[in-house]
């Protein structure tokens, strides 16, 4: 943490030099990007927002510096996509192709285009994400985890999962790294490989330290609430989520803000506080249809949380337990079908017996048919 602080405190001091107007133009704009890249590659954000700033303006008044032009737009776009401005961070993604569409370089491009097809997979565009991840892919940029993400929201999970474990799996940059395993974290849970999520935790609570930015300890808040709610330990993960909650709304980045909100009204939902999940979904789907964010709409429609709540204690997690228990099936065979391990379907059952006052699994078949769950 030490050594990030003070090689972001030297990167200020090259920034006084710059600004000094004593460099000549392509040294100047050689420094602006290497400062723009080394913060962003921090999760210096506030730093790397400022700079990408400075930079648009001085290129304005420059004449052909079409390359440091392009990385302005590129980092432009990345932060105002962050911001929720996803028209916005399209147009400038859009502007940094056309810059660069007479060089031979495709690099620049490519980086570009991973942002639209970010955006697009966000909106639900999905041919669009597929079309725009393939052409940055072709320019050089590795298409990861973007693509990862947009195949499990494609229902390909397999495909998912072999494509971001293979991204970390040959990722050995710390940067690189943790910019993968939120993603494998997310993905690992799709499929109830809950210790393969747990371990991309660990290692993102380590880079954490290392970092020592807020971003990124936002970010790890929200991948360990995530297991800490799939492993069946809601009030931990009521905790986790609302750290990143908290987080993301100081970053202004609404997107994963209001997907922070659903997670942390699953865990209210697993707590039993009905009103706290129906709040919560009703705030993210607010963001959601603001920003077209179509496939989390669908998401938040598939959780049936925004209707008026049930009369029974129960979560929805919990509703899936009960109906598999109540025709007779095995705690493994409960696992095997929700993709949850066996403890956590004994956490659940126990959770189940507790809530509805029942002391056996004939009186939980009992009330689960006189609810109309079977």
């Amino acid at each position: 943490r030490s050594f990030v602080a003070e090689g972001l405190a030297l990167l200020d001091e090259v920034m006084v030099e710059v600004l000094s107007d004593e460099l000549s133009p392509v040294m100047t704009g050689l420094l602006y990007c290497s400062v723009i890249e080394a913060c962003y590659r921090a999760y210096a954000l506030d730093r790397s927002s400022e700079w990408t700033a400075a930079l648009d303006r001085w290129c304005s008044a420059q004449q052909g510096l079409v390359a440091f032009t392009t990385v302005c737009l590129v980092r432009r776009a990345e932060i105002m996509e962050m911001h929720g401005d996803w028209p916005g961070a399209l147009k400038e993604a859009q502007r940094a192709c056309e810059r660069v569409a007479h060089l031979p370089n495709r690099r620049p491009s490519a980086a570009a285009l991973y942002q639209q097809a970010e955006v697009f997979r966000l909106r639900g565009e999905f041919r669009a994400a597929e079309s725009a991840y393939g052409a940055a892919s072709a320019g050089g940029w590795d298409p990861q985890p973007g693509l990862a993400l947009l195949r499990l929201a494609q229902g390909k999970t397999d495909v998912a999962v072999q494509a971001i474990r293979r991204a970390a799996a040959t990722a050995s940059d710390p940067f690189e790294r943790s910019r993968l395993l939120p993603s494998l974290v997310e993905i690992s849970l799709a499929v109830g490989d809950v210790e393969g999520a747990r371990e991309g935790v660990r290692e993102l609570e380590v880079l954490s330290k290392t970092f020592g930015a807020s971003m990124l300890e936002t970010i790890t808040s929200q991948a360990r609430g995530q297991v800490q709610l799939a492993e069946g330990d809601a009030a931990a993960a009521a905790a986790s989520l609302r750290r990143a909650l908290v987080g993301w709304e100081t970053l202004q980045a609404s997107w994963r803000a209001a997907n922070a909100r659903v997670l942390v009204g699953l865990s209210c939902d697993a707590l039993g506080d009905g009103d706290g999940a129906t709040l919560e979904f009703s705030s993210a789907r607010a963001v959601f249809t603001t920003l077209g964010a179509t496939p989390d709409l669908a998401r938040l429609d598939a959780l049936r949380r925004v209707a008026p709540l049930p009369t029974h204690p129960l979560s929805a997690r919990e509703l899936d337990v009960i109906r598999l228990l109540a025709v007779g099936k095995t705690n493994r065979a409960i696992a095997a079908e929700l993709r949850i391990s066996e403890k956590t379907v004994a956490r659940h059952a126990s959770n189940i017996f507790a809530k509805l006052g029942l002391s056996t699994r004939s009186a939980a078949a009992a009330w689960a048919w006189q609810h109309g769950l079977i």
